[in-house]
């Protein structure tokens, strides 16, 4: 079914806000940082072209969709191009969310296209939803992926990365199917498992993607290369993850003793296998819902931490 006349209003108006506010927040270079701050400086004058030129792209009624559906369900290419092209403020106004991760902005539209791209390619204007509503998810889930992939991963167990990626194909698969982004009910059904092992799934990968923010805009640390098992690195990395996780570990200690023992068991800092928020809740006897909020304050907590310690540092030096 097509969404309300109003919500639509409100999201043209929000994508055409976004593009505005992109082009006029993009920050400037200063001439004293030297060619790297010129290249930078290219790299934001060629985003800002390219925002002004989404800016001018006209956006799809609900009529329009179904007829360029229709179209490219045939294999009409060039009603597979006006549909990308009319849809990609709809990949700024989500990139936007992206931000501050540790991941280009540029990056992020790039790898939001390649997810509309694929959302054009896979809609079934039949089922009569509307494409934004369908789209957002495949966007959301190429930005994700690519946050998560790049660099340095926290490494998981394997068994850890199998569920996961059961839920992601799973996921993929009910998306499809309804047109919009599952409920955790739908999800656990078509996993046949529970509701809270799904909501697990799905705030790990929401965990792994924050773990990718700088600590702060003076270093390129993340608090992902704070935590990271040193295993597989060469001995100077391994040397200098070692340095790292004693200073988190010193950290981690500075937290109050519930969030200790959520992070180290979360992240495995102990030598054991991370674990689930599941099972830090049974061990502790308390829900998966409170290890999840206690974990999530235990992360700011330690972003502060960690931010007030490497400024310190950097104002000694």
């Amino acid at each position: 079914m097509s969404r309300p006349h109003d919500e639509e209003s409100e999201l043209s108006e929000a994508r055409r806000q976004t593009v505005d506010d992109m082009d006029a927040s993009e920050p400037t270079s200063s001439p004293d940082q030297g060619e790297r701050e010129t290249g930078r400086a290219e790299g934001l004058d060629t985003l800002k072209s390219y925002l002004r030129e989404v800016r001018r792209s006209t956006l799809l009624t609900f009529k329009q969709e179904q007829q360029l559906g229709k179209r490219v369900m045939a294999g009409d290419e060039q009603a597979r191009q006006q549909m990308i092209e009319s849809n990609l403020r709809l990949v700024i106004s989500i990139g936007k969310r992206y931000m501050h991760r540790g991941f280009p902005f540029s990056d992020i539209v790039e790898e939001g296209n390649l997810g509309l791209i694929k959302a054009v390619e896979k809609f079934n204007y039949k089922r009569g939803f509307r494409f934004s509503t369908y789209a957002s998810w495949w966007i959301r889930q190429y930005i994700e992926r690519a946050i998560i992939n790049q660099g340095k991963l926290v490494r998981l167990p394997v068994h850890v990365v199998e569920r996961l990626n059961r839920y992601l194909n799973r996921v993929e698969q009910l998306v499809q199917e309804l047109g919009r982004e599952p409920r955790a009910a739908e999800v656990a059904a078509k996993m046949k498992t529970s509701e809270e092992e799904v909501l697990d799934l799905k705030q790990l990968v929401r965990t792994t993607c924050s773990l990718d923010s700088p600590l702060n805009d003076r270093t390129d640390t993340f608090l992902r290369d704070v935590i990271e098992d040193p295993v597989g690195l060469s001995p100077d990395e391994t040397a200098d993850g070692v340095r790292r996780r004693t200073e988190l570990m010193a950290w981690v200690r500075e937290l109050p003793e519930k969030e200790q023992t959520v992070i180290v068991s979360r992240f495995g800092l102990d030598g054991d296998e991370a674990k689930t928020l599941e099972e830090i809740g049974r061990t502790m006897g308390l829900t998966r819902e409170r290890v999840r909020q206690i974990e999530m304050a235990a992360l700011v907590r330690l972003r502060n931490t960690i931010e007030r310690k490497t400024m310190t540092q950097a104002d000694l030096l």
